[in-house]
């Protein structure tokens, strides 16, 4: 079954960190995108990690987070320091059509 299934996200003080991972099961990673959606607001484009190497970053969040990809275990990761309460919201996982569930990032300040 092709699918996305993301974890990591909870409740953290502002300042804090959280590791978000996302599993790809049915298919091999590829380009792998993290969005994510606070309430209100239209679902944008946080990182994206292309197969080759190369990482975007939205200029809200350089610095502070940072994506990366284990082939072996077919995962993506999001490792977000510093957070902020304006990273709060629902992270999904992307791949070209395909999302997963999301995860829900809580930053109290």
């Amino acid at each position: 079954q092709v699918q996305l299934i993301e974890s990591g996200g909870g409740l953290v003080q502002a300042g804090g960190s959280l590791r978000l991972s996302c599993i790809a099961s049915g298919f091999v990673l590829n380009a792998m995108g993290w969005y994510r959606q606070a309430p209100g607001k239209q679902r944008e484009l946080v990182a994206q990690v292309w197969s080759a190497g190369g990482i975007y970053y939205a200029d809200s969040v350089k610095g502070r987070f940072a994506v990366s990809r284990d082939s072996a275990a077919n995962t993506v990761y999001l490792q977000m320091d510093n957070l902020k309460p304006e990273d709060a919201g629902v992270y999904y996982c992307n791949r070209s059509i395909l999302w997963g569930q999301g995860t829900q990032v809580i930053v109290s300040s």
